[in-house]
């Protein structure tokens, strides 16, 4: 198997990254808030401006690639004046098929890396859909620690699910 290459996600990768964003929202629907069916709609063109837009935000997404798109994690700045320290790690995701190889915490260590190098950013939030144990596991082992639960934070239809809060601070 080839070997898996991290890098930040272009225009030109609009297509497989939409493929893959359906398929986590579809195949693993729980840890997401938007739903399969709010983003089936999103056209190829939607997707490549948002991965435009990142640039001169700071804010970037990454993925793993070994020939085709595996995995792959969003860093989104904070824009207001007041805010700007902060980022939050999104969209998280990869193909169960490559589980157990590193990939997850190769999107980490590189989004992590990346972070320490934009000015002013001093902190970093994400949150975990209990009982997601592999994602949290892998979270703590790169330094976020709980701050908080949002109990019933995510609804759909009469289901609930509750959500770990995690920072780092850089």
């Amino acid at each position: 198997m080839a070997a898996v290459t991290i890098r930040q996600l272009g225009e030109k990768d609009a297509s497989a990254y939409r493929d893959l964003r359906l398929r986590a929202l579809r195949d693993d629907p729980e840890p997401f808030a938007t739903t399969y069916e709010e983003t089936i709609g999103r056209s190829v063109e939607g997707f490549a401006e948002r991965l435009r837009g990142h640039g001169e935000s700071g804010s970037f997404t990454l993925g793993a690639l070994d020939g085709q798109l595996l995995g792959m994690v969003t860093l989104l700045r904070e824009q207001g004046i007041k805010l700007r320290h902060r980022a939050s790690v999104m969209a998280m995701y990869v193909v169960p098929e490559a589980s157990g190889r590193g990939i997850g915490r190769a999107l980490m260590d590189e989004l992590l890396a990346r972070a320490r190098q934009l000015d002013g950013l001093e902190q970093l939030y994400l949150t975990v859909v209990i009982p997601n144990d592999a994602a949290r596991r892998l979270y703590r082992s790169c330094g976020f620690v709980t701050y908080g639960i949002d109990e019933r934070g995510l609804k759909l239809g009469n289901r609930y699910w509750d959500e770990l809060q995690m920072v780092l601070y850089l």
